[in-house]
């Protein structure tokens, strides 16, 4: 299958960029025993549990329980740290039905594959794997909820709302009626998702302690149909309610989006502060940065500009370290798309390079269509003053049904 032979590409490719480095590199013989050749980086966050779960995999590989829990494990640390080195080593957790056909393969163990191809834009495989497992347990309410994203991310509506409804009928009503509400925002009927989340929202159940993840991703949902309507105050209040709930990478990396959009890009590094420097954290700041340049180019005067220089040199050795990622990935073969929306962003924003952020965005919508996908596709036709690339995101629009008054404005 394309997911599993997505896992072994995603190793070997790691193999030949080590290969690649090393044929560069002089060889180093340490002096002594004693001799540091290279510090690891400290993993972040892993917790006993975790490490706990690595001693159980290595004792019983082929426990369905045990691989699953260490490969969502692992998935976490890939999406806390923005390190895809992570996700390969929640795909190794699975190894054990690796040779297996589907048929043989744990209809869970069959999911969570699907879920690491997503996190690894492996869209086509993780579609194929998740109709594969569902086929089998089409009770499965995370494999429906998985697949629905999936679609959505891909610009397919329809079929994203069937999912929705499949998972409705399966799992809680609550997850089914966000689904199609989300997908209802997309297609620019905004008053019924608004209506719809905020009636979800409403629940009583939800106001427990235990619920603030859920109402964090109802409100985040909520934020970005504000978003799509063009109602900028309402999103930031939604987004603010959504931090105060609960914080989370996603939720903090579209606020950070919408602050750069309305022009309080100085928001940014605080709201930022904490989280760990993965590609899109450094973007965030990066852009910021490359904004603040614009107004303290005008003259700030004593602490104020000693506060702006110090947070320009910060802002700089992001897009430095960003840029130098960006170079290192170029070296893996066929992992351009994989970080097109991202290269895209940085060419326009920080190295103000629009036909680079054209070419970029232009490669990215064939892999995935969500709004900032569009968005950057738009607004980077628009810098580069391309009047047939407007025309392709028109046409895209209307193929998927996106409404986005965003993109109206740029274009």
């Amino acid at each position: 299958m394309r997911l599993a032979a997505s896992a072994k590409a995603w190793a070997a490719i790691a193999v030949l960029a080590m290969a690649a480095l090393a044929a560069h590199a002089v060889p180093r013989v340490p002096a002594s025993d004693e001799e540091v050749v290279e510090t690891l980086p400290v993993v972040a966050g892993w917790s006993s549990q975790q490490h706990r779960l690595r001693r159980e995999l290595a004792q019983r590989p082929k426990d369905e329980a045990t691989a699953i829990a260490a490969a969502s494990a692992y998935l976490e640390l890939a999406r806390e740290q923005g390190d895809a080195r992570y996700a390969g080593y929640a795909m190794g957790a699975l190894q054990a039905w690796e040779a297996a056909p589907p048929a043989q393969t744990p209809p869970a163990v069959l999911v969570m594959r699907a879920t690491i191809a997503q996190f690894l834009h492996d869209f086509d495989g993780a579609e194929a794997t998740l109709k594969v497992a569902l086929a089998r347990r089409p009770n499965d309410a995370q494999a429906w909820i998985t697949l629905a994203t999936i679609l959505r991310v891909r610009g397919r509506y329809n079929e994203s709302d069937a999912a929705c409804r499949s998972l409705g009928r399966v799992g809680p009503a609550l997850y089914g009626v966000a689904c199609l509400a989300e997908n209802a925002g997309l297609r620019g009927n905004h008053d019924d998702a608004r209506q719809a989340l905020q009636a979800l929202l409403a629940e009583p159940a939800l106001r427990d302690a235990d619920k603030a993840g859920t109402r964090q991703w109802l409100l985040t949902s909520l934020a970005e149909v504000e978003e799509l309507a063009g109602r900028q105050a309402e999103a930031d209040a939604a987004y603010r309610k959504a931090v105060a709930a609960q914080r989370s990478g996603y939720l903090l990396l579209a606020y950070s989006d919408y602050l750069q959009r309305v022009g309080r890009h100085a928001e940014i590094p605080k709201l930022l502060a904490d989280e760990a420097r993965s590609d899109a954290v450094l973007l965030r700041l990066a852009i910021a940065g490359a904004a603040a340049r614009g107004k303290s180019a005008q003259g700030a005067q004593g602490a104020q500009g000693a506060q702006s220089a110090q947070s320009a040199q910060s802002a700089h050795d992001a897009a430095e370290e960003l840029r130098r990622r960006f170079e290192a990935a170029a070296l893996r073969p066929g992992t351009t798309a994989l970080h097109a929306r991202e290269e895209a962003m940085f060419a326009l924003d920080v190295q103000n390079d629009p036909k680079r952020a054209l070419e970029l965005a232009r490669l990215n919508v064939r892999l995935q269509r969500e709004p900032i996908d569009l968005l950057v596709f738009a607004r980077a036709a628009s810098a580069a003053n391309d009047g047939a690339a407007r025309g392709e995101v028109k046409a895209l629009m209307q193929q998927i049904g996106l409404k986005d008054a965003r993109v109206d404005a740029t274009l």
